[in-house]
Formats: structure tokens, C-alpha cells, sequence
């Protein structure tokens, strides 16, 4: 199974792919980010990222896609180009029969490091730990990507056990 997991933005959108095999096996195929320049509009940045994914999936054709779930804080302005960058990766996906599934980013810090609180730090440590990389994974967008991945890798089995146990 291949699992692209998705951090947007609209500066910098990472990605990371990992392929889950026999047993509990995982290991990285490649991460990265697509970057946008905010002297650009905002509508030609969300085009340009727009094709970078949609050659990204068109190539990887992954199984599942996981994008990590906008949670707003403070300030909106800021959030709302994640969210139209988000959007367009859920629907990318979605368009292709991928499963899509999203996560915060406290699931994924919790599901990764044990810690919802985790720093960007601790999160490219463990990624690096549990994909068996030589290095980690640089910049923190595609580490986070990595570690969304691995967060589906380490909840599905349990949803569809629960799921499974119900009347």
C-alpha cells in the first residue's frame, strides 16, 4: 500500500510517501516540498500548486492520501490560504479513488511521538527513527508529511478492528 501523506500550505506544501508491506514493514519513497513565491497572487499560487500535486498523484498514484486537517487558531488570515491549499489536495485525491483521510496536527504528533505537544524537532527525530532514514528529513513541512503517513499506517488497523467488533 502507498500512503502520500500532505502537509499544506501555500509557501511550502509537503509531501511524503511511504510503502507499507508485509507485516508492519515501512519504508520512505520520497518527501519533499512544492514551493509557491508570495509575490505571486494568491490565485496563481493555488493554480501552480494545484499542478504540482496533480502531477505528483497522477505519477505515485498512491492508495491513500492524508492531509493534514486545518485547525484555526488565532489568526484566520493566515489559516485560510492553508485551507484552500488543503482543499485542493483533498480534492485531488479524491478525484483519483484514493481513500483521503485527515488528521491535526496533535493526532499526528500523538500517533508519531507519543506527545501532542511535540516539537518540529521531536517529530523529524522519530520520523527519522521509525522509517530507518539515514537523515532526517528536511524541511520540517516534509518531515510532518512523513509523519502523516505514519499516523494512517498506525490508526487504520485499529479503526477497522473496532469497526469490525461492532454488532
Amino acid at each position: 500500500m502507498f500512503v502520500l501523506g500532505i502537509d499544506p500550505g501555500l509557501t511550502r506544501c509537503g509531501f511524503g510517501l511511504i510503502e507499507s508491506g508485509p507485516g508492519e514493514t515501512v519504508r520512505a519513497l520520497r518527501a519533499g516540498v512544492f514551493e509557491t513565491s508570495p509575490r505571486e497572487t494568491p490565485e496563481s499560487r493555488l493554480i501552480s500548486l494545484a499542478r504540482d500535486l496533480t502531477e505528483l498523484l497522477d505519477e505515485v498514484r498512491p492508495d491513500v492520501v492524508v492531509v493534514e486537517k486545518v485547525f484555526f487558531q488565532k489568526n484566520a488570515r493566515t489559516a485560510m490560504p492553508v485551507t484552500q491549499a488543503s482543499g485542493i489536495a483533498v480534492g485531488l485525491a479524491g478525484l483519483r479513488g484514493a481513500i483521503v483521510r485527515q488528521f491535526t496536527s496533535q493526532e499526528m504528533k500523538l500517533a508519531v511521538c507519543g506527545y501532542g505537544a511535540a516539537s518540529k524537532e521531536q517529530i523529524q527525530e522519530m520520523v527519522t527513527l521509525l522509517l530507518h532514514l539515514t537523515e532526517a528529513p528536511r524541511p520540517a513541512d516534509a518531515a510532518d508529511a512523513l509523519g502523516l503517513a505514519l499516523t494512517y499506517l498506525r490508526v487504520a488497523p485499529r479503526e477497522r478492528r473496532l469497526a469490525e467488533a461492532q454488532p
